[in-house]
């Protein structure tokens, strides 16, 4: 392995941003390895897409130990937590028996569990944090306030960071159907628009919806980015 070029482990790589981020990796030349759970019933499609792109399938199953130890044998330069969970996942997870998959398990828990892996890595990665618009110390909102207690142990941790927080992320290429939410997000856009046009450009920019290849290349582009280090950006920057 080549010790002076950078290496990206990327969790989250079969979600949404998560595909373009691989591909914006790849189209940078990252070598690059793609997170894909152990038990997932499409790791053969997974393998298959990811490896038509260069990039390598990682399986390694979300255990703190196991994820640590993993990290610290591929010491990758970057790292990205681009996990999530709804909370239609997180019902059909309960209605099933199937291990918790809500806000807290998934958004927060597997998220601490990478930031812990990686700051066992030495030297330190860049830590790319896909967070929310919206997120402070004391939100109520169970998606938001989890989010806040990441990045206030982001903060802390022995790595460099970005976090990201984007509006809504959304686009026609979109797997999910998600309604409501593309709905919400022209509707917002529309509105944003009409305010950019009247001179509030810096608020269109920063609330309006960004598409998943969007806002994966603004990633890339800033974690590839010597002087971009321990940052909070918006839609706006991520823009470029």
């Amino acid at each position: 392995m080549n010790e002076g070029a950078p290496r990206a482990f990327v969790a989250g790589a079969t979600g949404y941003v998560g595909r373009e981020v691989v591909t914006a990796l790849r189209d940078a030349g990252v070598e690059t390895w793609a997170h894909v759970r152990p038990n997932s019933s499409r790791m053969q499609e997974w393998r298959g897409r990811f490896g038509a792109l260069g990039a390598q399938v990682d399986a390694t199953p979300w255990e703190a130990d196991a994820m640590r130890d993993r990290l610290v044998a591929l010491a990758p330069t970057l790292v990205f937590a681009l996990l999530g969970t709804t909370k239609a996942r997180a019902k059909a997870a309960a209605r099933s028996g199937a291990p918790p998959a809500d806000y807290e398990a998934v958004d927060y828990g597997l998220s601490a569990m990478l930031l812990q892996a990686a700051s066992a890595v030495q030297p330190a990665p860049r830590f790319v944090y896909l967070s929310s618009i919206g997120v402070r110390d004391g939100a109520r909102n169970p998606y938001l306030a989890v989010r806040a207690r990441l990045e206030r142990e982001l903060r802390e941790a022995p790595v460099h960071y970005i976090v990201a927080r984007p509006a809504f992320i959304t686009g026609d290429d979109r797997e999910e159907s998600r309604p409501v939410e593309r709905w919400s997000a022209r509707a917002g856009d529309a509105m944003l628009a009409l305010a950019g046009r009247l001179g509030a450009r810096s608020v269109e920019q920063r609330w309006a919806s960004i598409t998943g290849a969007s806002l994966a290349r603004g990633l890339v582009r800033l974690a590839l980015d010597p002087m971009a280090v321990n940052l909070e950006v918006y839609s706006d920057r991520l823009r470029g």
